[in-house]
């Protein structure tokens, strides 16, 4: 653990505030937050928090990088990301570690979640060199028109605990192609990944003589993030959390007219009809559960199974579980580590007391396994849908099976929630997989045919409907949410006509 810790340059007490390439920013706070690993409880280190001043010397720095950073042409801007992919290339392993360590999500996974870093900064170099635009006819002779994309400005990134560093990097890598300074704050709960990634960061910018783009505010929630959303200098906020966080960012945000991506709760089911092969089916299932022990937004939380083998998958859910190693995540074979906090043990608690008082049955797990740190059973639940605990999205390895006879009936039962994230169907009906994909079929942002609901690629536009806030972040176009759009319109002749025939002669 100490190695990790000291070649990230993480020390038992450490800043939680820096301009990027420039300076950490200490103050006169004694406010500090801790860090524990949720697998042994052990103290990680702890950061100082920011304050007031210490946000406004942030904000007027990268308001002066942004004069700068957008005169930079995208493709050199590129460069800089390249740089950022090399240098998260050969701290993979450490900073990996540091993701299960902090969080508790598997080795594999944090490494994993690292590579999602590399990728996305893979494909923003690449886009660089195509922050295209359009050309269009004009109704007026010897007149162009065409649609031109600048940068936005400021681009604030509020991230969660359940993907400490990749999320980071889905927003300030686009972000910083499109000529964008990115202000960072991440989840309090790992906030030792957040110095880290920063710190990372700071090397790059200073290798290429860079200042003030990748900028750093931990601080309170009731303090610098309400200054943070209902700040006019910061255009655009970009904010990953619960659907409470994102309502409050969307009011904030909105009231001062400015723009927001918001990826918020997701409540994802998978349709397993009566063609589908149990031999992908299983696994699918049992990853979008049970990795990242339930903490993830693409979690899978609901199982809609045909009547005519509903008994078969539920049994083979079932032995798959009982085969799911719990423990340490940085040990190689283990599945499934612990979640965050104690508060996750509680809403663990909660969701299982509610849905055995609702009616719904335990078929497996439902206990809080008694060891050091923050562990419980992967949990397999007999439920209805209208049960008002299945509607909400708990954040723990909890998945409820249910039972359809039409597919018409499974595709409302899938789409009668708030949520509206990712979604999946397992079948080799041609018919069952079209009609999922089509307009009455998935109501979500993401929506799969035999694949899970976890493990979205880079390369799509990532992001939900409904409750779930209706960005996009990362692959497709997601780029032009951190651009503003602007129409020109060019007249090349000696005379004034207007449009629409419009005549105004003086």
């Amino acid at each position: 653990m100490n190695r990790i810790l000291d070649e990230l340059g993480i020390k038992e007490n450490n800043l939680g505030a820096c301009i990027g390439g420039s300076k950490w920013i200490d103050n006169t706070s004694s406010d500090y937050i801790e860090s524990f690993n949720p697998t042994n409880g052990e103290f990680l280190g702890r950061v100082k928090l920011c304050d007031k001043q210490g946000y406004e010397d942030i904000i007027d720095a990268s308001n002066e990088a942004f004069l700068e950073w957008k005169m930079v042409p995208a493709p050199i801007r590129g460069q800089l990301i390249l740089e950022m992919a090399n240098e998260l290339r050969n701290k993979k392993d450490l900073l990996g570690s540091l993701v299960s360590l902090e969080m508790g999500k598997i080795k594999a996974e944090g490494d994993g979640e690292v590579q999602e870093m590399i990728d996305i900064a893979d494909f923003a170099v690449g886009l660089s060199r195509q922050l295209y635009g359009l050309t269009m006819h004009s109704e007026r002779p010897q007149h162009r028109m065409y649609e031109q994309w600048h940068p936005i400005g400021n681009v604030g990134i509020i991230s969660a605990f359940n993907f400490p560093v990749a999320v980071w990097a889905w927003n300030a890598f686009i972000a910083a192609i499109c000529g964008d300074i990115s202000i960072w704050k991440p989840s309090s709960k790992t906030p030792l990944c957040a110095v880290a990634v920063q710190k990372i960061c700071n090397d790059v910018l200073n290798k290429n003589g860079y200042k003030g783009i990748f900028n750093l505010i931990i601080g309170k929630g009731s303090i610098i993030g309400e200054q943070f959303i209902n700040d006019k200098r910061v255009p655009l906020i970009s904010a990953t959390g619960s659907t409470r966080m994102g309502i409050r960012v969307a009011e904030a945000v909105g009231s001062r007219l400015g723009k927001t991506i918001l990826e918020l709760g997701g409540n994802n089911a998978i349709i397993v009809d009566e063609t589908a092969n149990m031999d992908i089916a299983i696994p699918g299932i049992v990853f979008g559960s049970v990795g990242t022990a339930g903490q993830r937004c693409t979690s899978t939380r609901r199982i809609i199974a045909h009547s005519s083998i509903i008994d078969e998958l539920t049994n083979s859910l079932i032995n798959a579980y009982k085969q799911v190693k719990i423990g340490n995540p940085l040990e190689s074979d283990t599945l499934m580590g612990p979640l965050i906090d104690q508060s996750a043990i509680n809403d663990f608690s909660q969701a299982l007391i509610k849905v055995k008082e609702e009616g719904g049955q335990i078929l497996y797990g439902g206990n809080i396994i008694d060891r050091a740190g923050y562990f419980v059973e992967p949990t397999i639940v007999k439920a209805q849908n209208d049960y008002q605990i299945v509607q909400e999205e708990t954040f723990a390895p909890i998945l409820y099976i249910m039972e359809y006879e039409t597919l018409d009936e499974a595709i409302n039962i899938h789409n009668s929630v708030p949520q509206g994230l990712s979604s999946s169907i397992f079948t080799n009906s041609i018919i069952n997989a079209e009609t999922f994909l089509a307009h009455k079929g998935s109501d979500c942002g993401i929506a799969n045919v035999n694949i899970g609901t976890s493990g979205a690629e880079i390369g799509g536009a990532f992001g939900g409907e409904k409750e779930t806030g209706g960005g996009r972040e990362s692959g497709s176009d997601a780029w032009k949410a951190y651009m503003r759009r602007q129409t020109n319109t060019i007249n090349w002749s000696t005379e004034l006509p207007l449009a629409q025939g419009i005549k105004f002669d003086l």
